[in-house]
């Protein structure tokens, strides 16, 4: 029986790629930037499986198709809002994802935005690098203290939880959650957590807000102008989710007129583009969508990628199915 015939659309770590080449008739693309609406239609047309990332936009038009090829997309990353479910389902599409593994990785990172916003690390650096440094003296960048504050988290899925056990352990932080459906209360009492009913509730009452929902239309500015306003003047906002669900505009504004103390992004809307008030606010810490970038993790991804192919074209239900 013939291999499998896959496309990896970006490049994969190393010993992964070696991995998939010896199940699949493997194709990789060397390029290595995002594949455009034709370049993905050509791919659905000649490919049993394709294996997007998240700059993948795999929108409804993609699958105007008959009969493609393609029979699975399994995709490198734990967020799947790049790509129409309800497109690929008609097309007989399913769609694979990457949870639990990159957990532990993106909440590290999540944490480090948190400490770097509330103790000015990045302008701190700023100021080193440019030779503006005059030397240390007691009003000098005063920032913000982490032990003790109150975090709320939107979003106490996997990431959440794990954001919180580094925030209440590590940092004796007061753990605020918000989430759809209602988290049981034994896992709130892991973390000493209290639940609210609504992000407007919980905005107010803490110190750092950590997103860590789904992106999508659902969630499409999720966090606006009216929210920002919410929050407590010196509050910081930490964004490890999809940079969609915050209003970037919204948040300049709220940055630029020091409405709230500061906010750290991994993830942007529009991404690898980043709108010029973002880029010259002080108060904001940037860093290049790194949450899962770790070799461990990056390689954990890819074999969890392989795993559920694997099951596919055994015929089994594949563990991470989406839809």
């Amino acid at each position: 029986m013939a291999q499998p015939k896959v496309l990896l659309t970006r490049r994969w770590p190393e010993a992964i790629e070696a991995r998939l080449g010896e199940v699949f008739d493997l194709t990789v693309s060397r390029d290595d930037l995002p594949l455009d609406a034709e370049q993905l239609k050509a791919a659905l047309r000649d490919y049993d499986a394709v294996l997007p990332t998240v700059t993948d936009r795999l929108s409804a038009p993609i699958f105007d198709l008959t009969n493609p090829r393609t029979k699975i997309l399994g995709n490198f990353g734990v967020g799947f809002s790049h790509i129409d479910l309800t497109a690929a389902s008609a097309c007989g599409i399913a769609v694979t994802n990457t949870p639990d593994v990159l957990s532990e990785c993106t909440a590290d990172l999540a944490m480090t935005l948190l400490l770097m916003v509330a103790r000015r690390a990045g302008e701190g650096e700023r100021e080193l690098r440019n030779g503006k440094w005059t030397g240390w003296r007691p009003t000098h960048m005063i920032g913000k203290k982490v032990s003790g504050a109150t975090l709320g988290i939107v979003g106490f899925g996997r990431i959440g939880q794990a954001m919180a056990r580094r925030a209440h352990f590590g940092f004796g932080m007061k753990i605020v959650v918000q989430n759809i459906p209602a988290v049981a209360p034994e896992i709130l009492a892991e973390f000493g957590a209290e639940q609210v009913d609504s992000i407007d509730e919980l905005l107010p009452r803490c110190d750092f807000v950590s997103l860590h929902c789904p992106g999508g239309t659902e969630n499409h500015h999720l966090i606006d102008a009216r929210r920002l306003g919410l929050m407590k003047p010196d509050g910081c906002l930490i964004n490890t989710a999809r940079g969609e669900v915050i209003d970037q505009q919204a948040l300049a504004q709220a940055l630029w007129f020091g409405t709230i103390g500061g906010a750290g992004l991994d993830v942007f809307e529009g991404e690898p583009d980043i709108p010029y008030a973002l880029l010259g606010a002080d108060s904001l810490v940037m860093l290049p969508h790194l949450g899962s970038a770790t070799r461990e993790t990056r390689d954990a991804m890819g074999l969890r990628v392989m795993e559920n192919l694997v099951a596919f074209f055994e015929g089994r239900e594949p563990r991470d199915r989406v839809n």
